[in-house]
């Protein structure tokens, strides 16, 4: 009987994610119709501020991949198994009222650029008032960002995502896949969106932009298995620990200092964190566990022996997948009118 209600429970879950993944009513030109300006104000937008800080691309790419990956809930009303889905829906914009929302939960407490989508948005709504989502503008920014700071890759987005009405700091953090995960972590994160090991491997080359704080991987420096500070990982290259520990992350209490996740290279969307991931200078344990899988390090390795524009290629198929995890479409939700809060 508990194994029948076991793969009952596993058969609603495999059947909400396949029902959400498709991100069935979202369409390129979506605002075509209703607000024929929507996205080259928001491209324009993109050109105006982020010209002036590209190093805003990586945590506006960074805060579209935190909205999508929350979770699929399974819920008993009467006897009946219900599933719900939230992702791409713009929650992590919301602020915190009678409840801790998802922006104010330990993973996005680093996040940067949401006065950015509150000035996007304020772009869009005087021109259509209460016609763009907010989780759109968020899937528009990443990429317009990225072309801006970088010129590439660039990737479709289809559009007509809704604005979600609940956010909660503890779905952030029991979902998004921390620095310190290890394979079977982030595969079971990345499988519960519907996104592949190869996804998994090429959005994590995303990292090839962008910094990162010494608190996300000051363990694998120092203490790594509590046996004292001179304790370090030993999956990490031990010249590049050194530099590190000399240069950046002076002591294990650090929680400021901040280091590129691609040194020499933090500035260009290229293949350069998979070259560092091999060498075992990958910052964070996310990056090392990469190596530890049969599958993931193939993957790897085939992006290397690819060109820059295969690579862009296939990120560009993965953001677009990643996009349509869990969106409200249609009546669903709401449109807001101000993206820190639900009307």
């Amino acid at each position: 009987m508990e194994n029948s209600k076991s793969l009952l429970i596993a058969f609603i879950v495999i059947v909400c994610i396949l029902s959400k993944i498709e991100g069935q009513g979202l369409k390129l030109g979506f605002y075509d119709s209703v607000c024929p300006q929507a996205e080259k104000i928001i491209l324009n937008f993109a050109k105006k501020h982020i010209s002036l800080v590209p190093e805003m691309a990586a945590p506006l790419l960074r805060m579209h991949f935190h909205d999508c990956f929350v979770r699929v809930s399974i819920y008993i009303t009467a006897g009946l198994y219900y599933c719900f889905v939230r992702g791409c829906d713009g929650s992590v914009l919301l602020n915190s009222t009678n409840s801790t929302a998802e922006k104010n939960a330990t993973p996005n407490l680093t996040i940067r650029g949401f006065d950015l989508i509150d000035k996007a948005k304020t772009a869009v709504e005087k021109q259509c008032p209460g016609v763009v989502s907010c989780a759109d503008i968020i899937a528009l920014m990443a990429r317009d960002s990225i072309l801006v700071a970088h010129g590439r890759p660039f990737w479709n987005v289809p559009t007509g995502r809704r604005d979600g009405r609940i956010s909660n700091a503890s779905e952030a953090l029991s979902n998004i896949p921390a620095p310190t995960s290890n394979f079977s972590q982030l595969n079971t994160s990345f499988a519960n969106k519907g996104l592949s090991v190869k996804d998994l491997v090429i959005l994590s080359g995303a990292h090839t932009i962008g910094i990162a704080h010494c608190s996300s991987f000051n363990t694998r420096l120092y203490n790594f298995s509590g046996n004292g500070d001179s304790d370090v990982d030993p999956s990490m290259d031990k010249f590049y620990v050194a530099n590190l520990k000399k240069n950046k992350c002076k002591n294990s209490t650090d929680n400021s200092t901040i280091v590129e996740m691609d040194p020499g290279s933090f500035k260009t969307f290229d293949l350069s964190y998979y070259r560092l991931v091999k060498k075992r200078r990958g910052l964070f344990q996310s990056d090392a566990a990469l190596l530890t899988d049969a599958n993931a390090k193939a993957y790897i390795d085939q992006e290397l022996a690819n060109t820059k524009a295969t690579f862009f290629s296939q990120f560009a198929k993965s953001m677009e997948k990643m996009g349509r995890v869990g969106v409200l479409t249609g009546s669903a939700g709401e449109i807001r009118k101000q993206c820190a809060f639900v009307n």
